[in-house]
């Protein structure tokens, strides 16, 4: 079947806009909605995108935004906050969605979780998580579920944070030091969901997506601050004053760079099952490595760096 009316929650975050810009430019119309419209901006001029304002934890908003549509994506993701949080955004929101589907008869549903997701995980992150899952398989839908690794592209606040923070401190002292990720490149992310969207291979699926290379937090954080043309040391810091350095972190105002919750996802290695990762081939995608395109968007803050990074790209 083919599906040519997507919602997209989350549609305006990292990931969203990829998977947007991929659905208007194989000809499907997008419906996006954001809190505030102009947090979009980005997206409203595509031509078969329509972003809406819209509170998608009221019901009725999200009926309204579910009827009519051929298909529903669900990206919405947090990474800190307290317990309610996670499961408001995580568990609660798949579970009222998977019931507007169903009574809507919109059958379709694509939603993205996270590698390390189960319900005696140590995180509340991961736990939420696994909650969201189990709603998702428990229905009667064509869903199929996508588990990545950390994700990696040019708009990241991961390893963009790194970068940054290598810029302006002369040493980088991490907690989690050997905690282990197999960062996936956004746009092969993007590219599973889109393909998996009208190919019924997919369908009542759960798919792991990473790269092709495991690296510790440690290694990650040196590679961020290399690319960036900063090189530094990085200190690993033992377990107690890590999560010292995390509490002080969400006390100060904002997004934390770090929080507690943030180290016990850290305690599960967030790498694929099996060894060496081969995408499904359903997926149509491969698995693209870091270093490549990584370097190229870090190199950006430095020029020097960024030439390196070309040049490094174009003999691969």
């Amino acid at each position: 079947m083919r599906h040519h009316d997507v919602l997209v929650l989350g549609g305006s975050g990292f990931i969203g806009r990829y998977v947007v810009n991929l659905l208007v430019a194989r000809g499907c119309r997008a419906l996006v909605p954001s809190r505030r419209r102009d947090r979009a901006k980005h997206l409203i001029l595509l031509p078969t995108c329509d972003v809406v304002e819209a509170d998608i934890h009221d019901d009725a908003a999200l009926e309204r935004l579910v009827a009519g549509q051929d298909a529903v994506i669900n990206l919405v993701g947090i990474l800190h906050g307290r317990a309610a949080d996670f499961e408001r955004a995580h568990a609660e929101l798949p579970r009222r969605l998977v019931a507007a589907c169903a009574k809507h008869r919109v059958n379709r549903l694509l939603h993205v979780s996270a590698l390390g997701a189960a319900a005696d995980a140590p995180s509340m992150y991961l736990r939420s998580k696994a909650a969201g899952e189990s709603h998702v398989r428990g229905s009667s839908l064509a869903w199929t579920i996508f588990r990545p690794s950390v994700v990696f592209g040019a708009e990241d606040n991961f390893l963009n944070l790194f970068a940054e923070l290598a810029r302006w401190f002369p040493v980088l002292p991490i907690g989690g030091a050997n905690a282990k990720f197999q960062p996936v490149w956004v746009q092969d992310l993007a590219r599973a969901i889109c393909n998996s969207l009208d190919n019924g291979a997919t369908y009542r699926k759960t798919y792991e997506l990473a790269g092709p290379r495991i690296y510790t937090l440690r290694e990650l954080v040196s590679f961020a601050a290399r690319a960036a043309g900063h090189p530094r040391p990085v200190i690993a810091l033992p377990e107690p004053i890590a999560r010292l350095q995390a509490r002080l972190m969400e006390l100060l105002p904002g997004e934390p760079l770090l929080s507690r919750d943030n180290l016990d996802s850290m305690k599960v290695d967030n790498v694929a099952s099996e060894q060496p990762y081969r995408p499904a081939p359903e997926l149509g995608i491969r698995a693209t490595p870091m270093e490549a395109e990584a370097a190229l968007y870090l190199a950006g803050l430095n020029a020097r760096a960024r030439l390196a990074a070309l040049r490094a790209r174009a003999r691969r």
